[in-house]
């Protein structure tokens, strides 16, 4: 057997009941293959693969918080600090009752080779709880929150661990966490990052992931003779990667005709309308089905359906698993050029096969989204030395970002006899970096 392989089998065995985690290191270690195999005992002795696999460090904890009518609410928080070779641990906190450990693992061991890439020097991590900021009222979010950063805030520090956002967190969210953590430790520091633009927050935040994966999505269609300018692209979410997204494929002349989120989704063929949506998911909080109000001639259908639509370009920006094998072969059906992840791992292992081997052009999300992380590491900059930045100073180094990324997957691929397979590519390139970093600080 071979050291990939044996690693592999025991990496699963280790951690049952894991199955996205088990599929993000499956997905990692065959794109590793031929960058192993040619030097597989210097690998091995090293035990590269074991050491990039288990967390550095994971801490587990309850948060007790108390609701609107009084009752006493207990839910999971848990945050994985997976590999601090290249820089501080960085990556976000997800509030979902879908939250797990394996998901946040999963994440966690994907941040390492997203934060490689964006050439900045942030190591991987990730974290959340099994809460449900749905439904909850300010007050509720608050004592949530407060309570979660009062177990966190001893772990977490601008030269240690730096959260940000991710499902459930947004600005609402990080604002009551930081005022949390800065009572309890007295310190005004650039702990978390996705913060307001009156407390040490940066211009273009919000925006950040949407538009770089719009950025790279139009670069990757630039080297291969196309453009954002008249296709037309699906868009699956509606959260703030899928809102910026949209906003700048808009902006790029692209015309995008979907948006969804976890009850239904809409088709609107005349092009989805930008404020509508930012008015029924940034403002109301409300569900999709206050589109039609807006545009009477959409259409509103409940469940998951969007990878039906006929398109150019498609861009999963939901959550993990939400592009399937049927989804694949639907695309593919409907002449799709391009697919680019903006969630992580949105795209199951068979349907991102079926993609390549059918001539798509598929960036994985380690790649695509990894522009909201790139823009967080910029605002920790700002924070450390007391600026901040134009938005067009922030937009700009993220786009140059997005651009280099693209590149160095692309060369990367091509190095090892993989042109095209940009998911050889983006795995290669962030693994090479952090295990020269590993290599250079000895066995730790």
């Amino acid at each position: 057997m071979s050291y990939v392989d044996d690693v592999l089998a025991r990496v699963i065995a280790k951690n049952p009941s894991e199955p996205e985690f088990h599929q993000a290191v499956t997905e990692v270690f065959e794109s590793l293959r031929p960058v192993i195999e040619a030097n597989e005992d210097f690998y091995k002795r090293e035990a590269i693969l074991e050491r990039i696999t288990e967390p550095e460090r994971m801490i587990k904890f309850r948060v007790p918080w108390v609701d609107d009518q009084g009752q006493v609410q207990v839910n999971m928080g848990i945050r994985v600090q997976f590999n601090s070779a290249i820089g501080p641990y960085k990556g976000g906190l997800r509030f979902h009752p879908s939250v797990n450990q394996g998901i946040i693992k999963f994440l966690g061991f994907e941040q390492i080779f997203k934060n490689s890439l964006t050439g900045l020097p942030i190591g991987g991590g990730k974290g959340g709880s099994d809460f449900d900021p749905k439904g909850k009222s300010d007050r509720e979010v608050m004592a949530f929150c407060q309570s979660f950063m009062t177990e966190l805030c001893k772990y977490i520090g601008a030269d240690e661990d730096v959260p940000a956002g991710d499902i459930g967190v947004g600005g609402r969210e990080i604002g009551y966490m930081y005022g949390q953590y800065k009572r309890i430790t007295g310190l005004y520091e650039g702990v978390l990052t996705g913060k307001g633009l009156t407390y040490g927050g940066s211009l273009a935040r919000t925006e950040a992931t949407g538009y770089g994966l719009v950025y790279l999505t139009d670069e990757l269609l630039k080297c291969h003779g196309e453009s954002m300018e008249g296709k037309t692209i699906v868009v699956s979410g509606a959260g703030n990667v899928a809102i910026y997204a949209i906003e700048k494929a808009q902006q790029l002349g692209g015309k995008v005709v979907t948006c969804s989120d976890s009850t239904g989704w809409v088709y609107d063929p005349d092009g989805i309308d930008l404020e509508a949506l930012k008015e029924i998911k940034e403002v109301n909080r409300a569900r999709l089905t206050e589109y039609k109000k807006y545009r009477p001639d959409s259409e509103y259908h409940e469940g998951r359906g969007v990878w039906q639509i006929k398109c150019d370009v498609a861009l999963p920006c939901a959550t993990q698993n939400e592009l399937l094998i049927d989804d694949a072969k639907q695309l593919v059906a409907n002449g799709v050029m391009a697919v680019c992840e903006g969630a992580n791992m949105p795209t199951t292992l068979d349907a991102t096969q079926y993609l390549q081997e059918n001539g798509v052009l598929f960036v994985p999300g380690k790649a695509s989204n990894a522009g909201g992380v790139a823009t967080s590491a910029l605002e920790m900059s700002q924070n450390s030395e007391r600026l901040s930045w134009t938005f067009e100073e922030v937009d700009s180094k993220l786009q140059s970002i997005m651009v280099n990324i693209y590149h160095n997957i692309d060369e990367a691929a091509k190095r090892y006899g993989k042109e095209g397979d940009y998911v050889t590519g983006a795995n290669i390139a962030g693994f090479e970096k952090v295990v020269e970093a590993m290599l250079a600080q000895g066995i730790c």
